[in-house]
């Protein structure tokens, strides 16, 4: 890819990286649905309903799928946008949802650690895909950016989106791990021009997930993009979003922030295993 990584914003000299104190005003907002079913729906939609847990089994991923066809079978709904799995279980998903809309989510390339060789990564990324995975969630080194190995970071990136062809990229910056807002919008910059789809806060695994004030930074790093190169850029908040007052403050960032268009499941996701059924109870 022909991006010198010095003209990226947050990497040239001059940038200068002002935090805010938007959150809690935009938090304060009403949000711009106010009948509750329509909000129920809306996140519903949004969700990318994940298992990623080493006691994982084909029959609990099978179950998930029977509720995901389920919920085909419900005019009134609408479905989650995707199942999110291990690569062990892609073919399950893309078997059963086979006819619906619900994209085959996996997570690969030496998720969570990224402590891996690209080769490495580059090989499970394509037996993902040949499992039947139409969309990669991936996640950066983070040792490499904390040691300025900036160019390697994005070399990666790029590497990895050139693997997965058409099939979309999601790019995990495990935000909690990255200590400050200055390398939250690093990482966010160098996903971004290196190809990301989508970037994604968290992999779940460790303490902190998805933040307000994480999800902020990003979204200001998608609005800046797209002003810059007039194309939207996806983001996937995970990792601790287990209740609706708390999934609804992350749209009110996303309204105020970039706006409505993002607000589809083309633009915008939810990792979350909980919050689904505590949608879908609500809903029922």
């Amino acid at each position: 890819m022909s991006i010198d990584i010095n003209n990226i914003p947050s990497l040239k000299a001059d940038f200068q990286f002002t935090t805010t104190n938007h959150i809690d005003t935009i938090l304060d907002k009403s949000f711009n649905i106010n009948d509750e079913n329509k909000k129920l729906k809306l996140i519903l939609s949004l969700i990318d309903f994940t298992t990623l847990e080493g006691s994982d089994t084909p029959s609990k991923v099978e179950a998930m799928c029977d509720i995901v066809l389920e919920l085909e079978k419900r005019n009134n709904i609408p479905n989650v946008a995707a199942i999110c799995v291990y690569p062990t279980f892609a073919k399950i998903v893309r078997n059963k949802l086979t006819g619906t809309t619900v994209k085959t989510a996996c997570v690969a390339g030496a998720f969570p650690s990224g402590q891996s060789s690209l080769e490495i990564k580059l090989q499970e990324i394509k037996w993902a895909i040949q499992e039947g995975a139409t969309e990669i969630d991936m996640v950066i080194s983070r040792g490499k950016l904390f040691e300025g190995k900036y160019q390697e970071v994005f070399d990666e990136i790029v590497a990895i989106k050139k693997c997965c062809g058409g099939v979309h990229l999601k790019v995990i910056i495990e935000s909690g791990e990255l200590q400050n807002n200055q390398n939250i919008r690093v990482a966010s910059d160098l996903a971004m021009y290196a190809g990301a789809d989508f970037i994604k806060t968290s992999t779940g695994k460790i303490s902190e997930g998805a933040t307000y004030n994480s999800v902020y930074v990003m979204l200001d790093a998608i609005k800046d993009y797209y002003n810059a190169t007039g194309k939207k850029i996806g983001m996937k908040p995970a990792g601790g979003i287990s209740n609706i007052p708390t999934a609804i403050n992350y749209l009110k960032l996303v309204e105020n922030t970039v706006g409505d268009e993002w607000l589809s499941p083309d633009l915008f996701r939810f990792g979350a295993s909980s919050l689904a059924k505590i949608v879908l109870d609500k809903l029922s």
